[in-house]
């Protein structure tokens, strides 16, 4: 079984994703860091694959990615370092990148090696649905890799559905229609769209992400879905630290807050 579906079969809520940008703070630093968040108990990563126009991004995670890709960080260069991750890592791995260089590196070639190297999930913000319907999802089902689509406040309900029906894995709920980066909570717009998408029933397990960077929105983000992604305030994190167990043990008492 894949391992997205393992976790969820066995742990409905409760889950803590982290998302960092590959080649940031260090080129070589992207295997220490996933080793580091399995260390302490992170359930599941979103490693992101550094891109020129990240158009879903805030100004963290694009300062976080342009200094990825000046540190030489490619997607050849991920792949190549994340080669025996699975000799000593379990838990599930996500790719997070853009259609531009996964579209140059081939989609048969990446999702082949998605499945070599142990990838479980890609997230892909700029794939429309129907080029995921007609060109990703044949060849990312061949190599078991699981295509997260994302949701919004926008999102209507039929499409939602849609989504729902055609996916596997689980929904990434983005907490709001702007781009990513922390929040201080949740206002009542917000909890009213997660209490409609709660009452949907859906399929997939959701996980909620943007803005969580403390305890209201966490706890919030945990009672309204499987569980929280973290990105921004972690990478903010990992930019003054240069260490992930220093940057971790931050988010953690951050999250107390």
């Amino acid at each position: 079984m894949n391992r997205i579906n393992e976790l969820f079969a066995r742990k409905n809520q409760g889950i803590l994703s982290l998302y960092f940008c590959a080649g940031h703070p260090t080129l070589e630093g992207t295997c220490d860091t996933i080793r580091a968040m399995q260390r302490n108990g992170i359930d599941m990563i979103e490693v992101g694959i550094p891109f020129s126009d990240p158009m879903a991004d805030g100004p963290v995670i694009q300062d976080a990615a342009t200094k990825a890709l000046r540190n030489g960080m490619t997607l050849k260069k991920l792949f190549a370092q994340l080669e025996d991750i699975r000799k000593d890592v379990q838990i599930p791995l996500v790719l997070m990148g853009y259609m531009n260089p996964i579209c140059h590196f081939g989609y048969e070639a990446f999702f082949q090696e998605c499945q070599r190297i142990g990838i479980d999930g890609v997230i892909m913000p700029d794939l429309p649905f129907r080029d995921y319907q007609n060109e990703v999802k044949p060849i990312a089902d061949k190599y078991d890799v699981r295509v997260i689509m994302l949701i919004t406040p926008e999102t209507s309900d039929e499409r939602i559905r849609f989504i729902d029906q055609n996916t596997d894995g689980f929904i990434y709920m983005v907490s709001s229609a702007a781009v990513t980066g922390a929040q201080k909570e949740f206002n009542e717009s917000k909890q009213a769209y997660f209490n409609k998408v709660n009452q949907m029933n859906l399929r997939n397990p959701r996980m909620i992400g943007f803005g969580i960077s403390n305890k209201q929105t966490l706890e919030s983000a945990q009672a309204n879905a499987a569980g929280a992604i973290i990105g921004s305030k972690f990478v903010t994190l990992m930019e003054e630290e240069k260490d992930a167990e220093k940057a971790l043990a931050r988010l953690f008492e951050a999250l107390k807050q």
